[in-house]
């Protein structure tokens, strides 16, 4: 009754009033909530039903199997071999099983071909390609710039290649983080200590017309470090808390710019991979093209109107003058004496320093108040990555197990993998989380007995359909128990390189400079220079595989664009996957596809000879891993008799049985 006669306003202002209170109060709260406190050690849940027994191969069983039990729900039956080899090939490698690769699979009597067929393909070289690109995903991986002028930055690629090799080699978890965050400190010198903290130079940043030291763009890098930070390593949106209190998670703007400051010493450092003639040579005949070009870029920043134009255009031109770059690493390093004070900044504003604040972890997941590290303590980010590497700490392993379980079944246990905080999603099975875990820390922190745990589970080997199981569709129809495989739609590289593959032109060649593809000359157009696009020589070089194309921010490949590629502007945890008509007309009318129809044509002649019965036969094994059913095989020879073999290898391209997974 009271409310009728208050004025409108009164409500908001008297919560805006109590609004520190009201978060000192969740602040507590939050400190417990289920992601800050340690791995909990769970015991193995014990099912005494002997078809349960029958069913589960490993822990990872018992722990869905539980929780469909406690639902009423039960498993999907096994997946046939030949759904399972086309699967796993996919999932490990991002390229399909050959037929031969299937038939013999499918034929063998060997009780441990499974396991077998896991080793061989987590030993592939392919894997590193196809689990790297995951993470050249979450790390936002460019090799550009971004914004208006969108510089190329010297030597990217290599940072790629270190993840590639890192992954192939099953380089353990907590030094592939320390060697991110702090190669250049703990090995100087090192090319691959150096590559490595390249983590740090892969964001956008503006130049601001050739000058990153103002206060602005400065800021602009710190924070986009620190957001990248909290987002990969931590799962956490410690961005949110820049210009105020987090709203959600017990993240103070105080422990945003104490994390932030153990960056304050970080400066970019591009080095250059030759001896000391070699640079001296390139110093020498590039001497007077550089300091007109600093001397341009000085003007720059007080020019307005047409003699900026002017400038712009002439800095372009002498850029253009310079010879090609030596052999580069793009890299950090630690500049104490150009060390930027750190403050609490209101409203995220620069212009507006507040407290200033030195280096600690956040107040949550301190186990005991500790103070702020003096600021001339060396070695920041070693530090830094200690505390993220520590055991103790309860994010690390949770956040990075949590992405391999994510990308073998399209949805991590805690679905918002970059968010563990209290606006995130609950975890779905948050014994098995910690279970997996613990495993993970007690094998070294390596990645391959991790894939290896989770593929040799039954929850992984089932179909992808239970068409007797109406309760589960009914009673989870976003399958996040896992009662039956999630069917997935291949992503964009997968398509193109399996297309690639399906040609008989996949080029296997790994590492080396970023590969640049012809494109239609009016996207090169809008950039901010048209030479930035400098198309690959040898022809051959544009049917490697998708990871080694260029990747620049402003200039995405028409095909890899439209089946959701991300834009890298930020860290992508999860791919989307869309489906719209660009799709289908890129499919049915783009170059690349256009192109590889006609190799594929080519092929299942050469494959299966002028027969059109035999052709539809070998193209289906070829795309679907499997025989056609008898009216797929009656459609497609009526298609052959009235269309060419290209055509029909173009629709095969288009089929829901080449593009989907079971």
């Amino acid at each position: 009754m009271v409310a009728r006669f208050l004025p409108p306003w009164f409500i908001p202002a008297f919560l805006l009033l109590l609004y520190p209170t009201l978060r000192g109060q969740a602040g507590e709260t939050e400190k417990i909530h289920w992601s800050f406190q340690r791995h909990q050690r769970p015991a193995i849940p014990q099912l005494s039903d002997s078809s349960h027994r029958f069913w589960m191969r490993n822990a990872v069983d018992a722990f869905i199997l539980a929780r469909l039990d406690r639902e009423g729900l039960w498993p999907a039956p096994a997946a046939d071999r030949r759904t399972l080899i086309r699967r796993i090939c996919f999932d490990l490698t991002g390229l399909p099983p050959t037929p031969e690769q299937i038939d013999a699979f499918v034929a063998s009597r060997d009780p441990l071909a499974y396991e077998k067929l896991v080793d061989r393909l987590l030993s592939s070289p392919h894997y590193g390609e196809r689990w790297g690109r995951h993470w050249l995903d979450v790390v936002r991986f460019a090799e550009t710039e971004g914004f208006e002028y969108d510089r190329h930055r010297p030597g990217a690629w290599r940072y790629r290649d270190y993840v590639i090799r890192a992954f192939n080699e099953d380089k353990p978890y907590d030094q592939f983080v320390r060697e991110q965050l702090a190669g250049d400190e703990i090995a100087p010198g090192q090319v691959d200590m150096e590559t490595a903290v390249g983590f740090y130079r892969l964001g956008a940043i503006r130049r601001n017309a050739g000058n990153p030291k103002v206060a602005f763009s400065r800021n602009e890098v710190l924070s986009e470090m620190t957001d990248s930070i909290g987002a990969v390593f931590l799962g956490l949106t410690v961005g949110c808390a820049r210009c105020h209190d987090h709203k959600f998670d017990d993240f103070s703007q105080a422990d945003y710019y104490r994390l932030q400051a153990f960056l304050a010493q970080t400066q970019e450092h591009d080095i250059v991979l030759a001896d000391t003639k070699t640079k001296a040579d390139w110093e020498s005949r590039t001497q007077k093209i550089q300091a007109e070009i600093k001397r341009i870029k000085q003007a720059l920043e007080t020019a307005e109107g047409e003699n900026r134009l002017r400038m712009r255009a002439e800095l372009a031109q002498m850029q253009r003058g310079l010879p090609p770059p030596l052999p580069t690493i793009s890299s950090v390093h630690d500049v104490p004496s150009e060390r930027t004070p750190i403050h609490v900044l209101k409203r995220g504003d620069p212009d507006r320093t507040g407290k200033p604040v030195g280096m600690r972890v956040p107040s949550a997941l301190l186990t005991a108040m500790t103070p702020e590290l003096p600021l001339q303590t060396e070695a920041p980010r070693s530090l830094l990555a200690a505390w993220i590497n520590d055991p103790d700490n309860p994010l690390t392993a949770r956040v990075l197990v949590n992405r391999v379980w994510q990308y073998h079944f399209g949805k991590g246990i805690v679905a918002t993998s970059n968010d563990f905080g209290i606006n995130g999603s609950r975890p779905s099975h948050l014994e098995l989380l910690d279970y997996l875990s613990n495993e993970f820390l007690a094998n070294g922190r390596r990645l391959k007995p991790l894939h290896r745990l989770i593929l040799l589970s039954s929850t992984y080997r089932q179909a992808s359909r239970s068409p007797d199981n109406a309760l589960g569709r009914r009673k989870d129809p976003d399958n996040r128990l896992l009662w039956h495989y999630p069917r997935r739609r291949l992503d964009a590289e997968e398509i193109r390189d399996a297309m690639l593959s399906l040609a008989d032109k996949l080029n296997r060649k790994a590492g080396g400079p970023s590969v640049v593809v012809p494109v239609a000359d009016d996207l090169i157009q809008l950039l901010y220079d048209p030479k930035q696009w400098p198309v690959t020589a040898d022809a051959a070089e544009y049917d490697r595989r998708s990871v080694y194309l260029l990747v620049k921010r402003n200039l995405r490949l028409p095909f890899l664009e439209v089946f959701d590629q991300p834009d890298a502007a930020t860290s992508c945890p999860r791919r989307a996957s869309s489906t719209h008509a660009l799709q289908a007309l890129e499919l049915l009318n783009g170059p690349t596809t256009h192109r590889l129809a006609g190799a594929f044509a080519q092929r299942l002649e050469q494959d299966a000879g002028s027969d059109p019965a035999s052709q539809v036969e070998r193209a289906y094994l070829l795309a679907a891993g499997r025989v056609p059913t008898p009216r797929e095989k009656e459609l497609a020879v009526k298609f052959l008799a009235k269309q060419p073999l290209s055509e029909f290898a173009l629709a095969v391209f288009n089929l829901n049985a080449f593009l989907y997974v079971d």
